[in-house]
C-alpha cells in the first residue's frame, strides 16, 4: 500500500536528518555530559533555569511551602535557589502525577492504515484540541492517504493487565488537514462520535508557546504505541540532552511505532512531537546495528542501534501554524487549541470592543468605537461563545426583575434551554403552590459557562473532558479533578472542611468503614466519605469544589466571571436573584457590584457552599455578612447535597435569613430544578414577583 511504503521511506529520511543534527551538536552534547558528570543537575543557561523555576511555582508543580523549606536554612544566590526548586520538581512527584498521566494518556491514539481488508498500525497521534489530532508527516503525509486511515483511542490494557475495549474513530482530512515535511507534523480533523467531539470524551492536550516547560537535564515522558502494540509509557529513565531551534534530543526507550507520540514534561505538558530515533553511525556515516555491524535495509528498524531520540519542538509547530494562510473555518479550528497556543489571533480579523451592560429596560447599549450596533431584542452578544439572555421591558411590570445565576458545568450548553429548564422547575413549584406560572422570556439569564471553563483550564496541560471518563481513573476523583494552579490548597481545604462537617471520623477511624479504606490518599478518603454520606456522586462533588476554589483563589477567573454576569443583569429596579451551587458564591460577590439604582427584593440560594468557612473568608465582602442593606434571603438546602454540607446558614450569617431544608430525589440531590419544584420555595419567589 502506498501509505506504508512512503511512510517507511520518509521515516528513514527523517532518521538520517536526525543523525546529522546529532553529529552537528556533538560538542554541545559532550559539554552537557561533562557538566552532568561533574554533578551539575541542570546544565542549561541561568535564564532558562529561572524561567522554568518561575513556571513550576506559578503552576504549583512545586508547592511553595516545600520550596521555602528547602532554602530557608541556607543563604543561596538566586540561580542556586532556582536549581534547588528544579531539583525538588525532578525528585519529588505528587501522587497526582499518576492520575494526571492517566488523563494525558487517554488523549493518545493508535493510527492504522487500511490495506486489502487489513488494518496495519503505522504510528501514534494525540488530540491537541477538541477535534484536531497531531502526528508526524511521515505517518500521514497527505490528505489522500489519510482518508484510508483510522484512529483507536483506549487501545491499552486495563488495570487487570488485560486488553481493554478500544474506541475507533474516522479521520476527516477533507474538512481539515495541514502538514509540513521539514517539521514532520500533520494535523487532521477527527470525526465526532454521536455528535460529541472526541476531545470532550478523551480530553486534549493544551499546547503552549510559553517558555519554561523544560530545561536540559530534566526528564521527559513519552506515551505511544511502539510497533503498533497497545499503549505504552516511557518515564523517568530519560532526560533532555540538547535543545535546538526546532528540535530536541533526549534519551528514552521508544520504538518506530512511537512516531507521532507526545513528549511530556513531568507536569504532563507537551514539549515536543516525537518523530525519530537517532541511529548510531560509524566513521563513514553508515548506520550501525546493535551488534556493531553495518545495518542493511533488510535488517529492520528494530536491529538499529539507536543512541538518542528526536522530537520536534511544539513551539516551532505552533509558529508554523500561526503563519498559514487559512480560511475562516480553518482559523476557527486552530483557535480551539486554546489561548496558550497563540493561535486564537492567527490571521483572524480584529476583535470588536466589549459592550457595556444592558440597562433594565432592555434598551440596547450604545456601541463603543469600532463596534457595530446591536439590534434590540431579548439577547445580545457576550464575550463568550454563547449569549446571556435578558427579559423584555414589560416583564413583571418593568420594575421588578427575576435573575437566574447558574452554577458550574454549563459550558457548551444551549442558554435558551437552560433558561427554560430553570423556569420549568420554578413553574412546577408555583403550580403546586397554587400560583400562576411565569414566562421563561420574562427572566434574565446571565451565562458564564464558557467563560468559567476557559479561565479555569488555562493552567491545565490536558483540559478535563466534559464527558466524565471515570472508569479510567476509578478511585482517583479527588486528585484527577484537583486544580493545577494556586487554587489547589483551597480545593483541599473545601473537601476537608465538608468532610468534617459530615462528621468524618479522625484519621485511622475509617478502617472499619465500608468505604475509604482501600483508597489512596487522605483527600480521596474525605471525598469518598462525602459521597457515601450524601449519595452525591464523588466526581460531581470534586468538580464543583474545584471550580469554587478556582473562582475564589484566582482573581482573573473571578473577574472574568463577574464581568460576564454583569453584562446580563439589570442596572436599575428591584431584583429577585435566584442562584445555585457555584452561582450562589458568584451571586454573593455580585451584590457588591450592583449599581446604586438596584434594590434587592429577594435573594434565593440553593445547594450552596456558603456554609463553609473556607468560602466565607474568600468572598468579596470578607466574611459571612451581606453588603450594606438588609433584604429577605431564603437559603434552600438538602441534607443529601454534599455541596450544601455547611448548611443551615442561620448560625453564622447575620441577615434576614430563612433556612429551608427540603428533600430532593437521591439521584438529583443537587439539581436546581429539584430545588425549585418545592412549593414552599417557589411560593417565596412567586409572592415577591406578584407584588410588583
Amino acid at each position: 500500500m502506498a501509505v506504508t511504503v512512503s511512510e517507511g521511506a520518509e521515516r528513514l529520511m527523517q532518521a538520517e536528518a536526525a543523525a546529522e543534527r546529532y553529529q552537528r551538536t556533538s560538542a554541545e552534547r559532550q559539554d552537557v555530559e561533562r557538566q552532568l558528570d561533574a554533578g551539575v543537575k541542570f546544565p542549561d543557561s541561568p535564564e532558562a533555569i529561572a524561567v522554568r523555576a518561575a513556571r513550576l511555582l506559578d503552576r504549583q508543580a512545586v508547592p511553595a511551602a516545600a520550596a521555602v523549606e528547602s532554602i530557608r536554612d541556607e543563604h543561596l544566590t538566586a540561580p542556586a535557589a532556582y536549581e534547588r526548586i528544579l531539583g525538588l520538581s525532578k525528585e519529588l512527584q505528587a501522587w497526582s502525577f499518576l492520575p494526571r498521566g492517566a488523563r494525558a494518556a487517554r488523549t493518545v491514539a493508535r493510527i492504522s492504515a487500511r490495506e486489502n481488508g487489513r488494518e496495519l498500525p503505522i504510528g501514534t497521534g494525540f488530540l491537541v484540541s477538541p477535534r484536531l489530532l497531531m502526528t508526524n508527516h511521515h505517518v500521514l503525509p497527505d490528505a489522500a492517504s489519510t482518508q484510508q486511515c483510522l484512529v483507536e483511542f483506549d487501545a491499552q490494557v486495563t488495570v487487570d493487565n488485560t486488553p481493554g475495549a478500544s474506541i475507533r474513530l474516522e479521520l476527516d482530512p477533507g474538512t481539515f488537514f495541514v502538514a509540513n515535511e521539514r517539521l514532520d507534523f500533520a494535523l487532521v480533523l477527527v470525526r465526532s462520535a454521536d455528535g460529541v467531539p472526541p476531545g470532550e470524551v478523551f480530553g486534549w492536550n493544551r499546547l503552549s508557546v510559553q517558555l519554561g516547560k523544560l530545561v536540559i537535564g530534566e526528564p521527559v515522558n513519552v506515551i505511544g504505541h511502539p510497533m503498533g502494540r497497545l499503549k505504552e509509557v516511557a518515564v523517568r529513565d530519560n532526560a533532555l540532552q540538547v535543545r535546538m531551534d526546532d528540535f530536541l534530543h533526549y534519551k528514552t526507550d521508544t520504538e518506530p511505532g512511537n512516531s507521532g507520540s507526545p513528549v511530556f514534561n513531568d507536569q504532563w505538558e507537551v514539549v515536543a512531537l516525537h518523530h525519530s530515533g537517532v541511529p548510531d553511525k560509524d566513521e563513514r556515516g553508515r548506520t550501525l546495528r546493535k551488534d556493531g555491524k553495518v545495518w542493511q535495509p533488510g535488517d529492520g528498524d528494530d536491529a538499529i542501534a539507536w543512541v538518542a531520540n528526536e522530537g520536534v519542538r511544539i513551539s516551532s509547530i505552533l509558529t508554523h501554524l500561526a503563519g498559514l494562510p487559512l480560511d475562516p473555518a480553518g482559523r476557527a479550528l486552530l483557535a480551539e487549541m486554546g489561548p496558550d497556543s497563540g493561535l486564537q489571533e492567527a490571521g483572524a480579523p480584529p476583535r470588536t470592543a466589549p459592550l457595556p451592560p444592558a440597562d433594565a429596560t432592555g434598551t440596547p447599549p450604545v456601541a463603543t468605537t469600532g463596534t457595530p450596533p446591536v439590534a434590540p431584542g431579548p439577547t445580545r452578544e457576550s464575550t463568550g461563545t454563547r449569549v446571556g439572555l435578558r427579559a423584555g421591558p414589560t416583564a413583571f411590570g418593568g420594575t421588578r426583575h427575576l435573575v437566574f445565576v447558574h452554577g458550574r458545568s454549563q459550558q457548551g450548553k444551549d442558554v435558551e434551554m437552560l433558561r427554560r429548564d430553570w423556569s420549568a422547575g420554578l413553574n412546577h413549584g408555583l403550580t403546586r403552590a397554587g400560583m400562576a406560572p411565569i414566562d421563561p422570556g420574562d427572566t434574565w439569564f446571565p451565562y458564564y459557562g464558557d467563560t468559567l471553563i476557559g479561565a479555569v483550564e488555562r493552567n491545565e496541560s490536558v483540559p478535563r473532558p466534559a464527558t466524565a471518563t471515570r472508569t479510567a481513573t476509578a478511585g482517583m476523583a479527588a486528585e484527577a479533578c484537583a486544580p493545577a494552579g494556586p487554587a489547589r490548597g483551597t480545593y483541599e481545604r473545601l473537601i476537608a472542611e465538608a468532610a468534617a462537617n459530615a462528621h468524618m471520623p479522625p484519621d485511622g477511624a475509617t478502617a472499619n468503614e465500608a468505604f475509604g479504606g482501600s483508597l489512596v490518599g487522605a483527600l480521596q478518603r474525605q471525598l469518598s466519605w462525602l459521597a457515601a454520606k450524601t449519595d452525591l456522586d464523588e466526581w460531581v462533588i470534586a468538580t464543583i469544589l474545584r471550580d469554587v476554589a478556582a473562582y475564589l483563589d484566582d482573581q482573573e477567573v473571578r473577574e472574568a466571571v463577574l464581568n460576564e454576569v454583569l453584562r446580563s443583569v439589570p442596572t436599575s429596579g428591584e431584583l429577585v436573584l435566584v442562584t445555585h451551587s457555584l452561582g450562589t458564591v458568584v451571586g454573593m460577590d455580585l451584590l457588591t457590584r450592583l449599581g446604586p439604582d438596584v434594590n434587592m427584593a429577594l435573594l434565593v440560594t440553593a445547594g450552596s457552599p456558603l456554609g463553609l468557612d473556607t468560602v466565607q473568608s474568600r468572598l468579596l465582602v470578607g466574611g459571612p455578612k451581606l453588603p450594606d442593606g438588609q433584604f429577605p434571603w431564603v437559603n434552600v438546602w438538602c441534607p443529601n447535597d454534599a455541596v450544601a454540607i455547611g448548611c443551615p446558614l442561620g448560625d453564622t450569617w447575620q441577615s434576614e435569613l430563612t433556612d429551608m431544608a427540603v428533600t430532593n430525589a437521591r439521584d438529583r440531590a443537587h439539581d436546581i430544578e429539584e430545588y425549585l419544584l418545592h412549593p414552599e420555595v417557589a411560593a417565596r419567589i412567586g409572592t415577591v414577583l406578584g407584588a410588583a
